[in-house]
């Protein structure tokens, strides 16, 4: 076992018991004070003004699957999906979801289902709205372009992996005047979040979904460990450097 495997152990080892601890104690009733994060709270009210209008929300999860190295992204989306259908659950409008991986397409329509419970032809409604557009990043942004054109569309959500095609989906959003709220975890498709959405998730604050919108307490424990975690690792690397200075 080399260093960086021994590292890594030790950070689970410390982890798991933060984790479980963190978690009980949001579940005993002592949920913590968040930071507050505009997203999220304009994430609460899309689908109220969307019903007010008479109009649809779209939400795009981006380029990524379930599996590889953007799952992390496009399970963040489909936590922002699950939290907007269950709210348009009852209504009977749910959101028009698009995505460019057919892998996710299964769990986009599995979450859009499992609000209507026993209920199937609602639910088999409602799984109908969650598109696959296309595999290409170019073809699913010239899809989700047509679909905000020919669509009554109130609010964008752009959440997931995307690349360079998250501008023309933004830009393509603020021309129609719809208002947009985006977040990804790629540096190179920050700037295009920032300059193109009203509301923006930077990084990590896209992963703290399910705490925020849908006050999961394992989520919110797992966000409380984070921050002790951070403030640990801190701590050993100022005990490592004074020991190394005296030695």
């Amino acid at each position: 076992m080399n260093e960086t495997q021994l590292a890594l152990l030790l950070f689970i080892v410390v982890f798991l018991p933060i984790f479980y601890i963190s978690g009980r104690r949001v579940q005993e009733g002592n949920f913590p004070d968040l930071r507050p994060i505009p997203a999220f709270d304009a994430l609460r009210g899309v689908m109220a003004r969307a019903i007010e209008t008479g109009r649809r929300v779209h939400v795009g999860l981006g380029i990524g699957g379930i599996s590889g190295y953007m799952t992390a992204d496009s399970l963040a989306g489909l936590s922002v999906l699950e939290y907007l259908a269950n709210q348009s659950a009852a209504t009977g409008v749910p959101p028009l979801v698009t995505m460019a991986d057919p892998t996710l397409l299964i769990a986009a329509q599995d979450v859009m289902r499992r609000p209507y419970r026993d209920d199937w032809g609602e639910a088999a409604n409602a799984m109908r709205h969650a598109r696959w557009i296309a595999p290409e990043p170019a073809a699913y942004a010239a899809g989700v372009l047509g679909m905000l054109g020919s669509e009554a569309v109130d609010a964008n959500v752009l959440i997931g992996a995307f690349g360079d095609e998250y501008l023309l989906l933004g830009e393509a959003a603020n021309r129609k005047k719809i208002s947009s709220v985006g977040g990804a975890s790629d540096p190179n498709v920050l700037p295009f979040v920032f300059a193109s959405a009203d509301y923006a998730l930077m990084g990590e604050d896209m992963y703290a979904a399910g705490a925020y919108l849908a006050q999961k307490p394992w989520h919110i424990g797992s966000l409380l460990a984070q921050d002790l975690m951070r403030w640990v690792i801190v701590a050993t690397i100022i005990v490592l450097v004074v020991i190394k200075s005296l030695i």
